[in-house]
């Protein structure tokens, strides 16, 4: 009988989430949702130092926010808590102590001042630094004594230095690794709490994990975990090794270095649909050219064989495209409701119909960060450049501005009702009666309420919004400019 895919998200509350983090927590989910199993959150807090207050909600809000769900975790409880690691601080030296007992482990009394020099040795000599085995012939009388007088004590894992190590992960393939590369590890440390590499194997194991998916930059450590399984007698799991994700230059994201943060993407304007649909392409394929993917059609399609062994780049033009593509897919009311902070950001507490701004802007729009500078126009203009009136399409000047703006202002001054339709057809009818095209008057009427050569909708949309007395005053301040410009 198959056994149940157990799968685990297990972050350190220590700030954020870059998108590689989250790569791996949408993996993980995939993983386990594919094969009809369980996705397992566990927060690995025994890094004490690094701790950020208010982690543990990020961690809890952004997978929300993508719409990932846990089967266990410490808010939602399960078989195999407590899901927090400091929690379970009075599990892991039982462990230990038992690989003691078998003569896998052993207890070190050596103060940092002497591993301090003994580290400055080797760098001094070009050497990798390993820890010279000063406390592994101690006898068990000195271990005691020590343990008794109170000294502080880590305690190693006792590793081979000696063949190799293989292992076998479902990207990568059969992995070999050079035992003589390998540190007697810390699985202890002297404040009591076990290391990120001991307190992993063992809430794994105890949790019953059956797919660990992680960073590729563990591949070099994965051997230190297969001993630890092995030293326990214990089966080892399915290892998924995921490429990493660069920057454009090549370089590691780091979360250290604030790089591509999911609280930064959402700040910026990016869905959380959109995020999710492309970071999970970053390093994956269906196998075919599609690229749209809604969570629940991911969880149909995903299988581990799609990963790739190549790392894949952060490509911030690629997913603002597909963001846009997202915003598009919206529906008007959809769109009006997420964009409403955004206009408002841009337009201060103008009264303006928002449906019709977002009706503006949708088409346009490919990051709702963008909306603020795209619509600040609508608030006010400064001073208009008369170069703007330039355009040869559609034959138009700052003289030819001169002479059409004062008739479009005579002709929208007339209207009773200000609607789209009853814009467009009273400047069309101004045009045909001055036998022009369209474009010729509504060109310069455009430069007068916006100021910019280039805005999200045409004159008839802008002056709908800001309307009748506002499109008015602005055409008259602009036909006042051209006045003083042409003396």
């Amino acid at each position: 009988m198959l056994k149940e895919v157990r799968t685990r998200y297990a972050p350190s509350p220590t700030g954020y989430m870059h998108i590689g983090n989250l790569r791996s927590a949408i993996f993980e989910y995939l993983a386990a949702r594919a094969k009809g199993g369980k996705f397992i959150l566990r927060i690995e807090d025994t890094d004490q130092a690094r701790l950020v207050e208010g982690a543990v909600d990020v961690i809890y809000n952004t997978l929300a926010a993508i719409g990932i769900t846990h089967d266990e975790g410490p808010d939602v409880g399960g078989d195999y808590g407590p899901y927090v690691q400091s929690e379970r601080k009075h599990l892991y030296l039982p462990y230990a102590l038992e690989l003691v007992e078998k003569g896998h482990a052993y207890h070190c009394f050596c103060k940092k001042d002497r591993l301090d020099a003994l580290r400055e040795e080797a760098q001094s000599a070009g050497k990798q630094f390993k820890y010279d085995r000063h406390c592994l012939n101690l006898s068990s009388e000195e271990v005691q004594e020590k343990l008794a007088s109170g000294n502080e004590f880590v305690i190693r894992q006792l590793m081979p230095d000696t063949g190799t190590t293989t292992y076998y992960d479902e990207v990568f393939g059969n992995l070999t690794f050079d035992n003589s590369t390998l540190e007697d590890q810390i699985l202890i440390k002297s404040d009591g709490f076990p290391t990120y590499n001991f307190a992993n194997v063992i809430d794994d194991h105890t949790m019953n994990i059956t797919h660990i998916l992680r960073g590729s930059e563990y591949l070099s450590s994965t051997p230190k975990f297969v001993h630890l399984y092995n030293a326990f007698g214990w089966d080892i799991p399915t290892f998924v090794h995921l490429p990493l994700v660069v920057k454009s230059d090549g370089s590691k994201i780091s979360k250290r270095n604030g790089d591509a943060m999911f609280q930064d993407m959402i700040d910026a304007g990016y869905l959380p649909e959109a995020i999710l649909n492309y970071t999970v392409l970053l390093g994956w394929s269906p196998g075919d050219e599609r690229e749209f993917f809604t969570l629940q059609e991911l969880e149909q399609v995903f299988d581990i064989k799609g990963i790739s062994k190549s790392p894949s780049t952060l490509d911030y033009n690629k997913l603002k495209w597909m963001n846009g593509e997202y915003i598009r897919k919206l529906d008007l009311e959809g769109f009006t409701r997420i964009a409403a902070p955004w206009i408002k950001d841009g337009i201060g507490n103008l009264e303006l119909d928002y449906g019709k701004i977002a009706a503006m802007i949708q088409k346009r729009t490919n990051l709702l960060g963008d909306i603020p500078d795209s619509v600040s126009f609508l608030k006010e203009i400064n001073s208009i450049d008369p170069e703007l009136y330039n355009h040869k399409k559609m034959q138009c000047d700052p003289l030819a501005a001169l002479d059409l703006l004062p008739e479009a202002y005579k002709t929208l001054e007339a209207i009773t009702e200000w609607e789209h339709n009853a814009i467009y057809d009273t400047l069309s009818a101004k045009a045909l009666e001055l036998g022009i095209k369209n474009g010729k008057i509504m060109w310069p009427v455009r430069v007068a309420l916006t100021s910019r050569p280039v805005t999200p909708g045409g004159a008839i949309e802008i002056a709908e919004i800001l309307g009748k007395k506002e499109t008015l005053d602005r055409i008259n301040i602009a036909i006042k400019q051209l006045e003083e410009l042409n003396g």
